[in-house]
């Protein structure tokens, strides 16, 4: 597995957990835990597509 489908994966599986804990995070009426995981799930975002853009002459294999 290269790195790039590596960070790919990660990425994915991170975005998926940082709303995951922001959504119960406000579930559970903590507002600022909510916000907070709101905004890390954006940044992994503009990471993964900033990391995609850098390698996006290698291969995924």
């Amino acid at each position: 597995m290269s790195l790039k489908a590596f960070h790919l994966i990660f990425v994915t599986l991170l975005t998926a957990l940082t709303f995951g804990c922001a959504a119960w995070a406000f579930a559970t009426g903590n507002a600022f835990w909510g916000a907070a995981g709101i905004v890390a799930g954006i940044l992994v975002i503009f990471y993964g597509v900033y990391f995609l853009k850098k390698l996006k002459r290698i291969s995924y294999l």
